[in-house]
């Protein structure tokens, strides 16, 4: 027998073709219609491996986990684990931003996030939290990594410095200084997410005294 002329379908593939849909087109710009094409089939061929747009949604959201190392978190020293571990879990949806808005609402059932979760919660544990301060400071790093891959502050200020300055001298005063500090486009931000992520860290150890 001869070769298929086209890769199979498997539910990876069909995955990474959505990933890259969202990635390029948006969370709206994901339907069974574009991912088949994307991937040269017809729509009906997906229903063989994905049962419905919610199940696609679903593995996209265990691609995207997939992506977040949680290492660090086994790391002795809490803190250092924890700031690594909140650093690599950004970088993933900095990669993959429009995926936040896909996936931020949706439940957490993917057994690799779950287990994500449970190692977070463990070394907040081992921190020194009780469990319901743990979850806590875990909802806060959901907000502070998912915000900060949302949203670039930056990008909201499309005017140089001093054009803000005739009517809002404070703002104006603020961003030049920021970007005298260098990093170029990102580099306001990342300082403000390495800057809360600093309070969050020092914010747990206080609650650990």
């Amino acid at each position: 027998m001869g070769r298929p002329s086209k890769a199979l379908l498997t539910r990876e593939r069909i995955a990474r073709a959505a990933l890259q849909v969202v990635d390029e087109e948006g969370s709206g710009g994901l339907t069974m219609r574009a991912l088949a094409e994307r991937l040269g089939v017809r729509a009906a061929s997906l229903y063989n491996h994905i049962e419905s747009k919610d199940a696609l949604v679903d593995t996209v959201s265990e691609l995207v986990n997939g992506e977040i190392d949680h290492t660090p978190l086994g790391d002795a020293d809490w803190r250092s684990g924890l700031a690594a571990y909140a650093r690599g879990y950004r970088a993933v949806f900095l990669r993959h931003p429009n995926a936040v808005s896909l996936l931020a609402r949706r439940r957490v059932e993917a057994d690799n996030a779950l287990r994500g979760y449970d190692a977070l919660l463990a070394l907040l544990g081992r921190a020194g939290l009780g469990p319901a301060d743990a979850a806590e400071v875990a909802a806060a790093l959901d907000f502070l990594v998912l915000g900060s891959a949302l949203e670039t502050f930056t990008a909201g200020f499309t005017r140089e410095p001093a054009a803000y300055r005739p009517r809002y001298p404070a703002l104006a005063d603020a961003l030049d200084d920021s970007f005298a500090r260098g990093g170029g486009e990102t580099g306001l931000d990342d300082r403000g997410f390495e800057l809360g992520l600093r309070l969050l860290v020092d914010g747990v150890e206080l609650r650990t005294r």
